[in-house]
C-alpha cells in the first residue's frame, strides 16, 4: 500500500509523518510485530534515559486502517560534517546510555541490521541535535520477560555491534 508522508519502510512496518513533532509506525493486518509490546518496551526505555526515540502514544487511524505507534520526530543529520574529536564525546555518551538501558534490564538487539532486511548497516542509530539516538524497538528485549542467561547473551552480541559501530562511525 503506498502511505502519505512515508519517512521509512522495514521488514514489516512503513513509518509516516504526522506533523513537525510527531511520526507514526503503522500496524497493519499483516504486520508481525505487536504494537502494545514495543510501546511498553519503548516507555520502560524512555524511563531509564534519552537515548530511544520517545514514545508519545498510541492511536488508531481509520483512513489508512492501521493501528499506530506515535511518537517524536527525528532529524537525523550526517556525522561526516563533524571532526572526529566530537563524534567521539558522542559515542562516549550513546555508549553511558546504551550501558545505562543494560544496567535497567533493556537491550536494543538491532543495533546493526540483518543482512536481508535491505537499507544500510546502522539505520536504526541516528545522529540528531540532541547526539545519537535508536529507533525501531521492535525486537528488543526486558530483562524481565526473558530472564537473565538470555537477557545477558543477548547485551554480549549488542556490546560487539556496539564496536563495529565504533569502528564505522569514526572512520566515516
Amino acid at each position: 500500500m503506498k502511505y502519505p508522508r512515508k519517512l521509512s519502510s522495514g521488514a514489516n512496518n512503513t513509518v509516516i509523518v504526522l506533523s513537525d513533532t510527531e511520526v507514526a509506525k503503522l500496524f497493519t493486518g499483516d504486520t508481525c510485530s505487536d504494537i502494545g509490546s514495543e510501546a511498553e518496551k519503548m516507555k520502560f526505555a524512555n524511563a531509564v534515559n534519552e537515548l530511544i526515540v520517545k514514545f508519545v502514544r498510541l492511536d488508531y487511524n481509520e483512513e489508512l486502517q492501521a493501528e499506530m505507534l506515535v511518537m517524536e520526530r527525528l532529524r537525523p543529520m550526517d556525522y561526516c560534517a563533524y571532526e572526529v574529536e566530537i563524534r567521539e564525546l558522542w559515542l562516549d555518551v550513546f555508549e553511558d546510555e546504551l550501558y545505562a538501558l543494560h544496567q535497567a534490564g533493556f537491550v536494543h538487539r538491532h543495533l546493526i541490521r540483518s543482512s536481508d532486511s535491505g537499507g544500510l548497516a546502522f539505520d536504526n542509530i541516528l545522529l540528531t541535535e540532541q547526539g545519537l539516538r535508536l529507533i525501531d524497538v521492535g525486537i528488543s528485549a526486558l530483562r524481565s520477560q526473558v530472564g537473565n542467561v538470555i537477557f545477558k547473551k543477548y547485551v554480549e552480541i549488542e556490546l560487539q555491534e556496539m564496536k563495529i559501530f565504533r569502528t564505522y562511525f569514526l572512520n566515516r
